[in-house]
């Protein structure tokens, strides 16, 4: 099966449900439309995402939107087993057992109303995974036409070359932005280029607006001036950084808000000088570059 790569930036929809703004249906389907409107194609799911409830009302949402399935991409993430009424857990954990990864899949699939996912990803490493029975149900399910592709989530470069014995690694989704940056240094992005694994970034933004502390304060100031430098948002500014990086980062943008969303992709059009981009690396570590 042939499909359209993931756009450059991808919209994360945890915060489109009860985990934040909560929307209804109609307000679900206006932001679907909205991300395409603004060539944002791809739609990044966890089965965990409102205590496995987002990826039911996205596939309400996106059935009575009537958008073409052919014109989007879906990813979704499996793996982690909360405690929910949902489930019978008595405590969080990882479980990748073959039966499961299917099963979840399965109910993924049944709740976003489509017939495949574009992208399975495991969620977060576990000490307990075994890589042959992962690669068991990744083969059994791209058989049978319920997945695309495949990749990891928070993986370090050694748990993926342990998946790697088995089954290739076609992405990573990682935290990485300007304030978490520790994986251009630690060699995760280097073994991602080396392996062609495509990175992906969850948290792109950081803690820029999330906390008041001094590095957030020390960024936020030095973006502001390159945001009138560059005339785009402070936003915009801290994804360009991020897409400036050689390894090919797919930035997960997890906004509910249609004004934000509809200046997301400017990024791909802002060529950050390299001067700028040093300087926002130095602002946020607090030091001179070594």
């Amino acid at each position: 099966m042939n499909k359209t790569p993931f756009s450059k930036i991808i919209a994360g929809t945890m915060t489109w449900g009860v985990w934040g703004k909560d929307c209804n249906t109609k307000q679900m389907i206006e932001l679907m439309n909205c991300c395409l409107e603004n060539s944002i194609t791809t739609f990044d799911h966890a089965d965990i995402y409102g205590d496995y409830t987002t990826e039911t009302a996205f596939g309400n949402a996106f059935s009575e939107s009537k958008i073409d399935r052919n014109e989007i991409q879906l990813i979704s993430k499996c793996g982690i087993q909360m405690e929910s009424e949902k489930r019978k857990n008595a405590i969080k954990h990882y479980d990748y057992s073959t039966s499961y990864i299917i099963w979840s899949v399965e109910q993924s699939l049944r709740n976003l109303q489509t017939d495949y996912l574009d992208l399975l990803l495991l969620h977060r490493p576990s000490p307990l995974m075994k890589a042959d029975e992962i690669a068991e149900a990744i083969e059994k399910l791209k058989q049978d036409g319920k997945i695309i592709d495949f990749g990891v989530s928070n993986f370090t470069p050694l748990q993926t070359d342990l998946m790697e014995t088995k089954i290739k690694i076609n992405y990573n989704q990682i935290r990485f932005s300007v304030t978490h940056f520790e994986a251009m240094l630690n060699g995760s992005l280097d073994h991602m280029q080396t392996h062609h694994i495509i990175p992906m970034s969850w948290s792109p933004l950081g803690s820029v607006f999330k906390k008041d502390d001094e590095q957030a304060q020390r960024v936020n100031k030095i973006a502001t001036n390159f945001s009138l430098k560059y005339n785009v948002p402070v936003d915009v500014i801290l994804l360009a950084w991020i897409l400036k990086h050689p390894s090919g980062i797919l930035p997960v943008c997890g906004t509910a808000d249609q004004s934000r969303i509809a200046n997301l992709m400017k990024a791909t059009t802002v060529e950050m000088e390299l001067q700028d981009w040093f300087t926002l690396w130095s602002e946020s570590s607090g030091v001179p570059v070594p």
